[in-house]
């Protein structure tokens, strides 16, 4: 999956958490998820290393806007859920720059087992991308629960 999608998505779940703290752990789960749904990837090294860097600077211009523009209140969460959704796969530039991933084998080995890749499936990364951005403007305009009932009785 494409490091924008993580983004999408862990911004959607910090909108809709309840804490930071919730919003980053589901975020980490949400990574797994969303790798196990056949998705954009090549095999071929410098076809990886191009699409990793513009798919890298592309999430990262799409973290850095979304934090910019989520309501107030929601920013922290927002912030925590992209961060957690996009944290396993620090292990991709790690392997890059350092020789190796940070997480121990048999994480790397589950990660990469879920993993179902096509060269053929970025038009459905774009749409995910898409139909992400929509749903996450909802949350951004949807009001917290907990500040409905104030003031009726």
């Amino acid at each position: 999956m494409l490091i924008t999608n993580h983004v999408v998505g862990g911004a959607i779940i910090g909108s809709l958490s309840s804490s930071k703290r919730t919003a980053f752990a589901v975020g980490i789960v949400s990574h797994f998820a969303l790798d196990a749904i056949p998705h954009m990837g090549v095999r071929d090294r410098t076809h990886f290393l191009t699409l990793a860097v513009i798919d890298g600077l592309i999430g990262a211009a799409a973290m850095a806007a979304i934090a910019k523009i989520a309501p107030t209140d929601k920013r922290g969460r927002v912030v925590a859920g992209m961060l957690g959704a996009c944290l396993p796969d620090a292990d991709k530039p790690s392997r890059e720059f350092f020789g190796g991933s940070p997480y121990p084998k048999w994480l790397d080995r589950a990660h990469d087992a879920i993993q179902t890749e096509s060269p053929d499936k970025l038009g459905q990364e774009v749409l995910l991308a898409v139909l992400g951005g929509v749903v996450l403007v909802g949350t951004f305009l949807r009001r917290d629960h907990s500040r409905r009932g104030e003031g009726r009785r």
